[in-house]
């Protein structure tokens, strides 16, 4: 490799998913204050809100994730609608 044009802080990094709880570790410069013990090594740690062992898509199960409430107020405001084509 080229010398001096890596990041310095190139590192081991769990990153988890905070829907399912499912940890993976992968290389990155993410700056990160939370840490987390993964197999009794302390990793830094990224939260992510969805990622393939969760998503819809990789899994084949059609599960909502919702962590903002995003979904019932789009129920509440359409819920008329819905109950129309009944």
């Amino acid at each position: 490799m080229k010398q001096g044009i890596h990041p310095a802080n190139y590192r081991l990094v769990a990153f988890k998913d905070m829907s399912n709880g499912e940890v993976f570790i992968s290389r990155s410069t993410v700056n990160t204050k939370d840490t987390e013990v993964v197999d009794g090594v302390e990793y830094p740690v990224v939260k992510l809100e969805i990622s393939n062992t969760s998503h819809p898509f990789f899994t084949g199960k059609m599960k909502l994730v919702d962590t903002a409430g995003r979904v019932d107020k789009f129920m509440n405001r359409y819920q008329k609608h819905f109950d129309n084509r009944k």
